[in-house]
């Protein structure tokens, strides 16, 4: 079986009528977690970006909390895990601006927890890959928002 691309999917969907329109959303959200999560974001969540920033931060803190910082293996399991947090949502907004702004505050989190050490390689390449993200998406930025991350990133 063939996939159809984007544009004949579009073209399809404006011919088909609201009630069975809403029938197929649900229908993909019933498939997959992050289907839902992200028509969850659609309808609820954009239409006010500050709040859904908010509560991202605040699940990030939740997984910090859980940090093993005895084992490096089991710290870099769990900082995988809320990176993929991290970019899921990014993913969902599609905004420079969100994701920035929640990549500069994952690597805040990632160095007061101490865990960005000389001594394990991965752990302090997975901080550089995303500080060098953010530097790239920030040079996207219009020079006025430039201008308000500059601070955030020079502290990381």
């Amino acid at each position: 079986m063939e996939t159809a691309s984007i544009s004949h999917i579009r073209k399809e969907l404006k011919l088909i009528p609201p009630q069975q329109l809403q029938e197929l959303c649900l229908r993909l959200a019933r498939y997959k977690k992050e289907n839902k999560e992200l028509l969850s974001y659609l309808l609820f969540d954009s239409i006010n970006e500050q709040e859904f920033i908010k509560s991202v931060k605040e699940e990030i803190d939740n997984q910090f909390l859980m940090l093993n910082k005895t084992s490096a293996y089991l710290a870099k399991k769990t900082l995988r895990k809320v990176l993929r947090t991290t970019q899921k949502h990014i993913k969902f907004s599609g905004i420079k601006e969100t994701e920035i702004e929640l990549l500069i505050y994952f690597c805040k989190k990632m160095r007061k927890s101490g865990i960005t050490s000389r001594h394990n390689r991965v752990i302090l390449n997975m901080y550089w890959r995303q500080v060098d993200r953010i530097i790239k998406v920030h040079s996207s930025l219009h020079e006025d928002l430039q201008f308000d991350y500059e601070d955030d990133i020079k502290m990381l």
